[in-house]
C-alpha cells in the first residue's frame, strides 16, 4: 500500500548501524557482518514500506555492508599478524562508527549544555528538599527504536481490527494536531496506545508518521525508563520567553 505523505529521514545510516550493535549488544570491533547485514536491509525494507524518503547513502551503505560480508566469506590468505589484521574488511567500517560514535557523543554533550544554559530554568534547593525526578532517569529513543517499536506494536494488534476503509480520508496534519491536543491535556503519552488507538493501517501509519514528523520538529521527543521498555512521548522543553 502506498501513502501520500513521504518523509525525510532525520537519522543516517550510521545511527542505524550503531542501534543494530547497541541493539544486539554486540563488539563493535568483531561485528558479525551476516546479522548485521540482514537486519540492516531488513530495516530498510521497513522505511520503505513507511514510506519513509531514504537518502542514497543508506543505500550506499547497504552495499558496503553486502561487500564486506562476501569478502569475509573469501578464505583467509596466511601471513604475518600486521598483514592479517590489514586484511579484515571491517577495519574500514569501524573506523567509521567509532569516529561518528565520538561525534555523536560530542554532539549530545553540546546540545545538553544549550538546553541547561536555554531552556531550564528552576529554583535551587537544598540537598534535603530535592524531589524524586525519575523521569531524569529516562532514555531518549530513536528514530530506530520508534519503528521497531512500532512493527512490535502492529504485530501484537488484532488483525481484525485493521481493517482497510477505502472511504477514509486521513490527513497528516490533523492527525498531527490531533496528538499536541491530546498533550495538551496530558503529560505524556503512551506511544503503544496512540497507535492501538488507531482502527485501519492507514490511520496506525499516519500515527507513526505524525509523531515522527514532530520528532524532526522538536515539538515532541519519545522516552523511554530501560531499554526496549514502554516508549512515552513528551512535548519537547519550549524556550523561556520574557513575560
Amino acid at each position: 500500500m502506498s501513502y501520500e505523505v513521504k518523509l525525510d529521514i532525520f537519522e543516517g545510516p550510521l545511527d542505524l548501524l550503531l542501534y543494530l550493535i547497541r541493539k544486539n549488544e554486540l563488539d563493535i570491533y568483531n561485528i558479525p557482518m551476516a546479522l548485521v547485514t540482514e537486519q540492516y536491509l531488513e530495516h530498510l525494507e521497513m522505511m520503505k514500506a513507511l514510506n519513509l524518503d531514504l537518502a542514497g547513502e543508506y543505500l550506499v551503505l547497504a552495499a558496503t555492508l553486502i561487500h564486506i560480508k562476501s569478502r569475509m566469506l573469501l578464505p583467509v590468505e596466511e601471513g604475518t599478524g600486521e598483514a592479517e589484521e590489514e586484511q579484515d574488511p571491517r577495519a574500514e567500517l569501524v573506523r567509521q562508527l567509532l569516529e561518528y560514535q565520538a561525534f555523536k557523543e560530542v554532539a549530545l554533550s553540546l546540545d545538553k549544555r544549550r538546553m541547561l544554559d536555554r531552556d531550564v530554568f528552576k529554583r535551587v534547593l537544598p540537598v534535603e528538599e530535592i524531589p524524586d525526578e525519575p523521569e531524569e532517569a529516562m532514555m531518549e529513543v530513536s528514530l530506530f527504536e520508534l519503528i521497531e517499536a512500532f512493527k512490535q506494536v502492529v504485530e501484537r494488534m488484532d488483525k481484525e481490527d485493521l481493517l482497510e476503509i477505502d472511504t477514509e480520508r486521513i490527513s497528516l496534519s490533523d492527525r498531527i494536531n490531533e496528538i499536541l491536543e491530546d498533550l495538551s491535556r496530558e503529560q505524556s503519552l503512551s506511544f503503544s496506545d496512540l497507535l492501538k488507538a488507531s482502527r485501519t493501517r492507514k490511520s496506525v501509519v499516519y500515527t507513526l508518521l505524525a509523531i515522527l514528523e514532530l520528532m524532526k520538529m522538536r515539538v515532541v521527543r519519545a522516552y523511554q525508563s530501560d531499554p526496549f521498555g514502554p516508549i512515552r512521548i513528551f512535548p519537547a522543553v519550549e524556550e523561556a520567553t520574557d513575560g
